[in-house]
């Protein structure tokens, strides 16, 4: 059996919204932003000399803070250059079965 829809011309032709700020994609790169902020800060301002002495003088906390924010970068700028796009006559305010 196939499972293949017939598409035709108009189908693409009608105008699309984005996802927006309901992508995962940004939700995802919001969260890493703000742990990589909280993390980032503990490691320049709440890093002891005893910290440094367990990591053999590196600041992993520091680090690992640039990486997520670093991370969260990529997953903002994925969502922008690729971003899901939904046809517009969609009503998102109706759930599976046709209730509000």
């Amino acid at each position: 059996m196939s499972t293949e829809q017939n598409v035709t011309s108009a189908d693409w032709q009608k105008p699309k919204k984005r996802a927006g700020a309901f992508d995962v994609r940004t939700v995802i790169g919001l969260l890493l932003g703000i742990y990589g902020v909280v993390i980032g800060l503990t490691g320049l301002f709440g890093t002891s000399e005893q910290d440094l002495a367990k990591t053999s003088d590196i600041n992993l906390n520091l680090w690992a803070g640039v990486g997520l924010l670093v991370a969260s970068a990529v997953f903002f700028v994925w969502a922008r250059l690729r971003p899901i796009l939904m046809p517009a006559d969609v009503d998102v305010s109706l759930r599976d079965d046709g209730t509000e």
